[in-house]
């Protein structure tokens, strides 16, 4: 096997959302190390300071961007800025999320549970659909969903408006599998397990870099013929 340059295969255009922190934050470190090119957003662009230092290690390489995927308006201005950046996306990874904690039966308000749809069920599918114009020939869409959003997997009375906005987006996942499908566009849903961030918790039993690389090595295995699939951060099915 040659290990020409000439071989290797060229760079991902990737886009990752809720990149400020966490899990986002060490998509965009191990798509960088991958050598793909990564447009990261952030809410606040301005104040993400490590993704800012990652910027300026990897110029040309990483670009930040601003949009809240829980304002559709952010969506079209994202899509209008995109083509100064990149001529196409490759991998979408819609990994930004809310989780309100300490909710209880009698005492879940609207307003949570409004936001979390907005931003965990809404915004993903309404995001794709924005950018599905700068999606690429045989790009690939993840969703960063939950085990808490199978309904099959429910034990007990757990982050109501996070696990209904879950299942929300798991739908949307495979409404957006049929959408993109004659593109050749795969899209999955992805549990990353209970990660070590500041939504999952200093009880969680899984670092962030474990986490992405799983992930990513899922996303790399998947084809077309697994899009609308429900996998984890380590290859195995769930139920919905």
């Amino acid at each position: 096997m040659s290990d020409s340059p000439l071989d290797a295969a060229p760079p991902r255009r990737c886009l990752v959302t809720g990149a400020n922190r966490g899990l986002g934050l060490e998509f965009v470190r191990q798509l960088l190390a991958r050598g793909d090119r990564v447009i990261a957003t952030s809410r606040h662009p301005g104040r993400a300071h490590a993704l800012n230092q990652l910027a300026g290690q990897n110029p040309g390489r990483l670009h930040v961007l601003p949009l809240d995927v829980a304002e559709p308006k952010t969506h079209a201005e994202l899509a209008r800025e995109l083509p100064l950046v990149t001529d196409g996306i490759d991998l979408l990874i819609n990994n930004a999320g809310v989780l309100h904690s300490g909710e209880r039966f009698g005492h879940v308000a609207a307003a949570q549970l409004d936001d979390s749809l907005r931003t965990n069920g809404a915004g993903p599918f309404l995001l794709t659909q924005a950018l599905a114009p700068h999606l690429a020939e045989g790009a690939k869409v993840a969703n960063l969903s939950s085990i808490l959003g199978s309904i099959a997997s429910v034990d007990g009375f757990h982050t109501p408006t996070y696990a209904i906005s879950k299942a929300a987006q798991n739908m949307a996942t495979v409404l957006l599998a049929q959408a993109l499908r004659e593109r050749g566009i795969t899209v999955i849903a992805l549990h990353p397990g209970w990660v070590q961030t500041d939504m999952g918790g200093s009880g969680a039993q899984v670092t962030p870099a474990d986490s992405a690389r799983g992930l990513l090595e899922v996303i790399d295995s998947v084809g077309l013929a697994d899009s609308g699939r429900f996998i984890d951060w380590q290859g195995h099915a769930l139920p919905w």
